[in-house]
């Protein structure tokens, strides 16, 4: 399969290019700068232009666009700068997708769609939720309508909280547990959906090769924990101690509406619709993810 990809070089996007050559796929590669290899196309996508060539034979279009959440305050114009990462691209390729007859689409999404959940488990059929990410996600996921309106299959990638040892959500907190600063987020009953690096870049493999995934997939692990759960098996998996507890107010005080979402928010979403297409999790439970990405 030719694969033509955006957002090629953050965490994910590494790791799936790796993966997907493994296993004899063609990846291309769509990027901002002066092109430098072979496999690179130039694009910009606020101007609507990708370079000549970049969709030639080209079988399925994955996007992982977007600018980083956290950790910033969300500043008005940092909320224009996280929307418009997102869905311009968007736009650009699934009108490209129609246009061109492309047959599949791969597209980034979160689990922030769902807003807080509380304690409520919820798969891909839950409503969007409130806030600020849950209407960023629910934009980012309708500028696909292009592609699946021509007939492609489309595949919104609602992902977890993906754990690696190369960066994300560990490279942050990793130093601070070795320092034995690590602990609880405001009360710590927020659930976080966390996914292992591997189980991240191998469901994406198996979204793109089979014709019965389409519309929201939860890239979430089976077992969602507390964060005060979490906080625990991540100093256990360290060896450190994880006394500390921030307070919700001091996060706000610091990051605003980011903290709120990206910290005190948590969604016990499950991944119903990869598991009912026959995906098999490598890391089913939260010691496991850490000990083989740590």
């Amino acid at each position: 399969m030719r694969v033509l990809m955006a957002g090629a070089s953050g965490l994910i996007g590494g790791a799936l290019t790796a993966r997907l050559r493994d296993a004899g796929h063609e990846v291309r590669r769509l990027v901002r700068r002066e092109t430098r290899k072979p496999d690179e196309h130039r694009w910009d996508p606020p101007a609507g232009r990708i370079g000549e060539g970049a969709f030639d034979g080209v079988d399925a279009v994955v996007n992982l666009c977007g600018a980083p959440l956290f950790p910033a305050r969300w500043s008005a114009a940092r909320k224009q700068v996280l929307t418009d990462s997102r869905v311009e691209p968007t736009e650009v390729l699934a009108e490209e997708v129609a246009e061109r007859g492309i047959p599949v689409l791969l597209n980034a999404s979160a689990v922030g769609y769902y807003g807080d959940t509380g304690d409520r488990r919820v798969d891909e059929s839950a409503p969007r939720g409130a806030g600020f990410l849950a209407g960023l996600c629910e934009a980012w996921e309708r500028a696909t309508a292009p592609a699946r309106d021509a007939g492609a299959r489309v595949v919104c990638l609602r992902t977890g909280l993906v754990l690696s040892g190369a960066g994300g959500l560990l490279g942050t907190l990793k130093p601070l547990f070795q320092l034995a600063l690590g602990g609880r987020l405001g009360d710590g009953r927020q659930f976080m959906p966390w996914i292992s690096i591997t189980d991240e870049v191998s469901a994406i493999r198996f979204a793109l090769e089979r014709d019965a995934v389409s519309g929201p997939v939860n890239l979430a692990g089976p077992q969602p924990v507390p964060n005060a759960e979490f906080t625990a098996a991540l100093g256990r998996a360290l060896h450190r101690p994880a006394p500390w507890w921030v307070p919700g107010i001091a996060l706000k005080t610091v990051l605003g509406q980011a903290a709120e979402e990206m910290a005190l928010f948590g969604q016990r979403a499950v991944p119903n619709a990869l598991e009912a297409a026959g995906f098999e999790f490598e890391h089913r439970d939260l010691d496991s993810a850490l000990a083989a990405v740590l």
